[in-house]
């Protein structure tokens, strides 16, 4: 299982959001390059970055941060937020990025996701993000009717790299992954399965590695806070590996 160390940009800085709510932010890093460049020191694998004020603009609006943050790291990176577009897909591919998330549009705009995952084989990505199982778009402002499992089902023949599902009542609120909704994702589709919001502890890593059925987890603010150490939890995914 691969952990991706989280980079959450707000007005140029690393940050950490509750419940995604963006008047509940706390800045952890002005320099989100630097903060890159330390989990990549720590052998972190991966770097999982968003674009939050993108997230609501429908645009991207943190590309300084983040271009900065591809000429420094050396390690493959994924970034969600305001990527609705063609053409803003291929910009950030040409700039480095290893995989784009596509959330948003995903539910407006199926068939970009399609299309985009055929002409970018492995590159392409799906954000879902739920609350009480159903999905949520647009920074997480607006609530849909579209149940997360039918959805994930849906792109099953797409040919996407992974489905990134964020249980938003968790995330950033250090209260464990729902594991229980995760796995039976994972286990509903054949598409990788990276769990999102929530992921606090060792304990937490260890029991979504147990399941067997889940690629990967993302952790923001409990690396921030130190409830994670990322070294002592690429260990203990690596051994178990």
């Amino acid at each position: 299982m691969i952990l991706y160390p989280a980079i959450d940009l707000k007005d140029g800085q690393a940050v950490r959001l509750v419940h995604g709510d963006m008047d509940q932010t706390t800045v952890f890093n002005d320099d989100p390059a630097a903060q890159a460049k330390a989990f990549v020191a720590a052998g972190c694998e991966w770097l999982h970055l968003v674009d939050l004020n993108g997230a609501f603009a429908g645009e991207p609006v943190n590309a300084a941060p983040v271009e900065a943050i591809l000429a420094a790291c050396p390690v493959p990176a994924q970034l969600g937020g305001g990527i609705r577009d063609m053409a803003t897909i291929e910009r950030w591919l040409d700039k480095g990025l290893a995989r784009v998330i596509l959330g948003t549009v995903a539910v407006e705009n199926p068939d970009l996701v399609r299309d985009a995952a055929r002409a970018f084989p492995g590159q392409v990505a799906v954000g879902l993000d739920a609350r009480n199982g159903k999905v949520a778009t647009r920074g997480w402002a607006e609530e849909t009717t579209v149940m997360v499992t039918d959805l994930a089902k849906s792109f099953e023949d797409a040919g996407i790299a992974a489905i990134i599902y964020t249980d938003i009542l968790r995330d950033g609120a250090m209260k464990g992954p729902n594991v229980a909704a995760t796995a039976a994702l994972a286990e509903a589709v054949d598409i990788p399965v990276i769990a999102s919001g929530g992921v606090s502890s060792l304990e937490d890593l260890k029991t979504l590695r147990d399941t067997d059925v889940i690629a990967g987890a993302i952790s923001g603010r409990a690396l921030y806070d130190g409830a994670i150490d990322l070294s002592a939890a690429l260990t203990l995914l690596k051994d178990a590996a």
